[in-house]
């Protein structure tokens, strides 16, 4: 297994920049496999989400279509698979965004009762708990 950062997942992804999408095209179609897949940490599911949000102003169901291909390949692998697709509904969704859901998805998973937030925003989502 080897571990992609951002940047290459990004390039592949948006195909932008002629010669680094080329070498992430590489990598994610050649050198990757269901034995050796690439491994996407949850920073990296963040930050992409992040990038395609901000940068390439992607809408969430966009990004929610990007993420369930990512979940779908069996060339990589991402962390805590689960969450992040329980995340990818909740964006899908409208009910929240993804961080917030992965947080919330994450805790529950860590046998968290409730996560607590200040943000009322954030209490749409199962999980949630404002403090008082």
């Amino acid at each position: 297994m080897i571990g992609l950062d951002t940047n290459i997942l990004v390039r592949y992804l948006t195909q932008d920049d002629a010669a680094q999408s080329r070498k992430a095209s590489r990598i994610i179609e050649q050198r990757l496999s269901p034995d050796e897949p690439g491994f996407l940490s949850l920073v990296t599911m963040v930050e992409t989400v992040w990038v395609l949000k901000t940068r390439y102003r992607m809408r969430s169901a966009q990004i929610a279509m990007v993420i369930e291909r990512i979940l779908a390949a069996d060339s990589l692998q991402v962390q805590n698979e689960q969450q992040v697709f329980e995340a990818m509904v909740a964006l899908k969704s409208g009910a929240g965004t993804f961080a917030d859901a992965l947080v919330a998805a994450l805790g529950a998973w860590a046998g968290c009762s409730s996560t607590l937030t200040f943000d009322e925003r954030s209490v749409r989502l199962n999980g949630f708990r404002l403090a008082d």
